[in-house]
């Protein structure tokens, strides 16, 4: 997916919430060219606002007002828990908007219901966003169109890649693979580095050692036309150093609990949809 240039012609928007994943794509969207006086903030912490003021000089506002009303799109970037009072707070002033959610577990019935409109992107985006690599899925409800789909696509396409789902509860599944697998990945990238540094290896030639070959078998992975289990094998050979490392994971059953753990998120990712979602 080839990066485009914004249209900024006539684009404005807001964001509720000006966190680190709203922060990711207003960065993003002013690199692409997207004036800063065309965006707004709602942002209720005054510590997040003066930051956000500082580093992108966009406007920033502690509550929802009538400015809001000129937004053609407004991104969700709120807590899960605190989305309900912060709809309840805004609908009355973006009715003729379109709405991209970034909330992990919210469903867009309950938005809908929230909003009092059908013209919801649910999307799952992850940490690398913040400087561009990131992944996103998307799902829209039926009642977007193809330019608010192509609106969605040039926020998100400043943050990395992109995919759109046909079903709302693979969602749940996104969240577990890729929303939450950053930190898989440093979990792992944590292990390797205190090994390393039990096996005599510094702290830092160790840190150096294990992003640099996540970092090349992420791009290996990328480029190769065969899949992670034929390239994992070519590295394997049968009585080797890998072989030994590998034949390890599998007599604790590192792969089984692995899978375990991302059936957990997954789980939880559904309960947050019940838990914080209309009734």
């Amino acid at each position: 997916m080839q990066p485009q240039t914004t249209d900024n012609s006539n684009e404005h928007i807001a964001f509720i919430g000006g966190g680190n994943m709203a922060s990711a794509i207003m960065g993003g969207l002013l690199k692409r060219g997207l004036p800063a006086s065309q965006i707004q903030v709602v942002e209720p912490f005054a510590e997040q606002r003066a930051r956000l003021t500082q580093q992108f000089q966009v406007a920033v506002s502690e509550a929802p007002g009538a400015s809001l009303s000129r937004a053609s799109l407004i991104v969700w970037a709120v807590k899960p828990q605190t989305f309900r009072e912060a709809a309840a707070q805004t609908r009355a002033h973006t009715p003729a908007a379109r709405h991209l959610s970034v909330a992990a577990g919210i469903r867009s019935d309950s938005i809908a219901a929230w909003l009092g409109t059908e013209r919801i992107v649910r999307a799952m985006p992850n940490t690398p966003a913040l400087i561009g690599q990131g992944m996103t899925a998307l799902f829209a409800r039926p009642a977007v169109s193809e330019a608010d789909r192509r609106a969605v696509e040039r926020v998100i396409q400043t943050t990395g890649d992109y995919m759109w789902l046909t079903q709302e509860d693979q969602l749940d599944a996104v969240t577990a693979l890729s929303g939450s697998g950053p930190a898989y990945v440093f979990y792992f990238m944590e292990a390797m580095i205190e090994a390393g540094t039990d096996m005599g290896l510094s702290r830092e030639q160790a840190h150096q050692l294990a992003v640099g070959t996540f970092v090349g078998a992420s791009a290996l992975a990328k480029e190769a036309t065969e899949p992670p289990d034929v390239l994992r094998a070519r590295v394997t050979s049968k009585g080797g150093t890998t072989y030994a490392a590998l034949t390890s994971m599998e007599q604790a059953g590192i792969k089984a609990q692995f899978m375990q753990a991302m059936h957990a998120a997954q789980k939880r990712a559904t309960e947050m949809g019940d838990e914080f979602g209309a009734t």
